[in-house]
């Protein structure tokens, strides 16, 4: 069991909870499954191996805090707990800062890797955001 202090160093921690209540507030949107008739009992996407995106994104996101063993348990445990969420879509606003255009291109692009949860960001200038 990991403790909040090591979630709370851990930038994933961050995107599942964002994710989660999205969710659980309504805004995300099961997309519709590309492989659906497959005979799957399941519902959701096809079965995806995403071990191979565990070890890409450990090797990207240098320096951690945590160990290497660690951030790849965290990754498994976010992936796990994602696993009922898979192939919904969750789309983001955020206003036009260095931050968010970070987010969008890289965190989104390895959250939707690792959890199969796509995050669509629309970056606005903070006016027309605030509107």
């Amino acid at each position: 069991m990991h403790t909040r202090t090591s979630l709370l160093r851990n930038p994933w921690y961050a995107a599942i909870a964002v994710a989660g209540a999205l969710i659980a507030g309504g805004c995300g949107k099961k997309q519709p499954d590309a492989g659906a008739g497959s005979g799957s009992a399941a519902a959701g996407p096809p079965s995806v191996d995403r071990n191979a995106a565990i070890e890409k994104w450990v090797n990207e996101f240098q320096p951690s805090t945590l160990s290497r063993d660690q951030q790849v348990a965290e990754l498994k445990w976010f992936q796990e707990a994602a696993k009922p969420f898979a192939g919904m879509e969750i789309k983001v606003v955020s206003e036009t800062i260095d931050t968010h255009v970070y987010e969008s291109k890289t965190l989104a692009p390895a959250f939707h890797q690792l959890t199969g949860i796509k995050v669509t960001h629309d970056i606005i200038q903070e006016g027309d955001l605030i509107e």
